[in-house]
């Protein structure tokens, strides 16, 4: 029985994908549930399994391919056929195919194999001087300094790799991928379509870390192993302010303001294909317990590549904390819709007064980038100074004052 394999839907902010990777080849036997294919979009990667056990018999989309929702990628034999079970006969005729095609090939020495790979030079290309025609390392360096590497090279890989033997320096070119080309592209228009400022402060650290310090053995053994963290500490504090300055909370749709009336905070995830930007939805009804477990789950995700298009949609604010990699200082880019950002960075002890005395505090400078075609300077100042009188006593928080 043969069974389609399609592309899965896809919502409709997102038009089509591209085929990535596929895991297994045409004819390699696949059991039920196992890895397929990775289908690119612009937002996340998309896993398709097997949906029994049996032969990948035809891969009809290749790597690279573009693709629609329900669009046939491929077919699946379903029986317990292995790819392996061929009848002695085709063996022996692919054992003389292999054994032939070898024989054809130019011998190399394993010096000239190894500079020929790094260079991507296409062996059937090369003349041999040595003994027998045998290839040698001279003759793959006569080869790359005649220029003819990266034409060999491009017609070999995906990616080009160009080097240059007088001095040993290396490029590399490969293509984009579509979640970063996305991530460009909205960055770029942000910064091009929005009248975008940013206005700063500083916080004061010390409170929440000694409540932190104080409470977070006793907080993880009651929340079951979730860790007290400062970001459900900016949570709680950024939606306390957003009810109280409703603009920062809005967004622009064409000529229209629209004000939400709830809290999705869009909390910024480093990925190894990009950034992404997981929602926390109806934030204003977490707990900090909540909030921080909630976060983790998406850290995790996001390094394995399984964030979903709804837990990446939306949002009404968002959070990015560049401290995490020792940012002390920076300008955050609006995520649009949105009319602004939250920027969060290093915590550093420096030299305050306080009540009249210089003292050595923990500090954290805060950034707040914002659209100023929605939200006016005094808002923009009062909401990042409500953030931080929030922080520096966080009983207002649990108070709501």
């Amino acid at each position: 029985m043969t069974i389609e394999i399609k592309a899965p839907t896809l919502p409709e902010s997102v038009p089509d994908g591209t085929i990535a990777t596929w895991h297994k080849k045409a004819g390699e036997s696949v059991k039920r549930d196992e890895l397929l294919v990775d289908i690119e979009t612009d937002k996340v990667v998309i896993e398709v399994v097997s949906p029994a056990d049996g032969v990948l018999a035809q891969i009809l989309k290749k790597s690279g391919d573009t693709i629609v929702s329900n669009e046939l990628i491929a077919t699946v034999t379903e029986g317990t056929v292995a790819a392996t079970s061929k009848p002695a006969a085709e063996k022996k005729v692919e054992s003389v195919a292999t054994e032939s095609a070898s024989a054809e090939e130019p011998m190399l020495s394993p010096a000239a194999k190894k500079i020929a790979e790094e260079n991507g030079v296409n062996i059937d290309n090369l003349k041999g001087s040595g003994k027998n025609g045998r290839v040698t390392k001279e003759d793959v360096l006569e080869f790359v300094s005649k220029g003819k590497a990266p034409a060999a090279a491009s017609t070999s890989s995906d990616t080009s790799k160009r080097v240059d033997m007088s001095s040993g320096r290396v490029e590399e070119r490969v293509p984009m991928s579509r979640l970063r080309a996305k991530v460009a592209e909205r960055l770029l228009q942000a910064s091009q379509s929005t009248a975008m400022l940013t206005t700063f402060n500083e916080v004061d650290m010390a409170p929440v870390m000694a409540l932190r310090n104080k409470y977070k053995d006793m907080f993880e053994k009651t929340h079951d192993g979730v860790r007290l963290g400062f970001m459900s500490f900016f949570v709680r504090a950024s939606i306390e302010a957003l009810k109280r300055f409703p603009a920062v909370n809005a967004s622009i749709d064409g000529n229209d303001i629209v004000y939400h009336g709830y809290q999705d905070i869009g909390v910024a995830v480093s990925s190894p294909r990009g950034l992404v930007v997981p929602v926390l939805r109806n934030a204003d009804h977490m707990g900090l317990a909540q909030i921080e477990a909630q976060i983790r789950e998406y850290g995790l995700k996001a390094q394995d590549g399984k964030l979903s298009i709804d837990e990446m949609s939306g949002g009404t604010f968002t959070i990015s904390n560049g401290g995490v990699f020792g940012s002390l200082l920076s300008t955050p880019i609006l995520n649009p819709p949105q009319t602004a950002i939250l920027g969060m960075h290093k915590i550093q002890d420096r030299p305050v007064a306080v009540d009249g005395e210089v003292k050595i505090r923990p500090m954290m400078y805060l950034a707040l980038s914002y659209d100023h075609r929605m939200i006016d300077g005094k808002e923009a100042v009062q909401f990042l100074v409500t953030i931080k009188e929030l922080l520096e006593d966080p009983a207002r928080i649990l108070l709501e004052i």
